[in-house]
């Protein structure tokens, strides 16, 4: 199992994919071509979403074909030699990816050894749900259930902020509502600038933040880049 699982896709300030890319590039070392997936897209065409991330692909010598271009998105994902998910909206993207039935034809290539890379909604359809997502439900999907790839959860873009002023829940208060419901199951709070990469039963942490670990009975802890993150696998 090799996955690249990446909270965001663009720095604020930065252009499109420019701070993952030298990390996607290593990744996927030896790999000439990928499938992508766009389908969280929302606002902006699937042809659109492509060309972007064609775009930044150039750069490591890539080719991006795009399942929305087939008849068969399934049995295109059964021939990939990579497969590339793209954030957006997690509803959207898990609606489609059920339809069409990526879920299951994505899963598959992963247990076979396929490199997956995602960002945002695209790390969140690794796990077991989409359930930590931060996305507004703006389609139903026929199911929470995503490709548990992983075991635990991933909350991308994870922010401590809160407002002055804003008397609403934090992040974190969500999270806490999460594993309230949900006790057996770990959540990555996964910071901006961040990814995690899984080699087989191996997992590091990327990027000069700390991921926040949350489990129901615990205190929320910090884990940094270089320290032991077996647990969750």
């Amino acid at each position: 199992m090799r996955l690249l699982l990446i909270s965001n896709s663009t720095n604020a300030g930065e252009e499109y994919l420019k701070y993952p890319i030298g990390n996607i590039r290593d990744f996927l070392a030896g790999v000439s071509e990928v499938l992508f997936v766009p389908y969280a897209a929302v606002t902006f065409s699937y042809d659109a979403y492509l060309e972007k991330v064609q775009n930044r692909f150039d750069e490591i010598g890539i080719r991006v074909r795009s399942v929305h271009q087939y008849g068969n998105p399934a049995e295109e994902a059964r021939k990939a030699h990579a497969i590339v998910v793209g954030g957006g909206n997690t509803f959207a993207l898990v609606k489609k990816m059920q339809e069409e039935g990526l879920i299951e034809a994505i899963r598959e290539r992963i247990d076979a050894g396929v490199p997956y890379v995602g960002w945002s909604a695209g790390s969140n359809v690794a796990c077991p749900t989409l359930c930590t997502t931060n996305d507004m439900p703006i389609v139903q999907p026929q199911s929470f259930r995503t490709m548990g790839a992983v075991k635990f959860q991933i909350n991308p873009h994870y922010l401590d902020h809160n407002p002055e002023g804003h008397a609403g829940e934090t992040r974190e208060q969500r999270i806490m509502e999460y594993i309230a419901a949900n006790p057996r199951m770990y959540v990555a709070g996964l910071r901006e600038g961040c990814m995690l990469r899984i080699e087989g039963n191996g997992i590091s942490l990327i990027g000069s933040r700390p991921l926040r670990i949350f489990r129901c009975g615990e205190e929320p802890r910090e884990v940094n880049a270089g320290e032991s993150l077996d647990f969750l696998m």
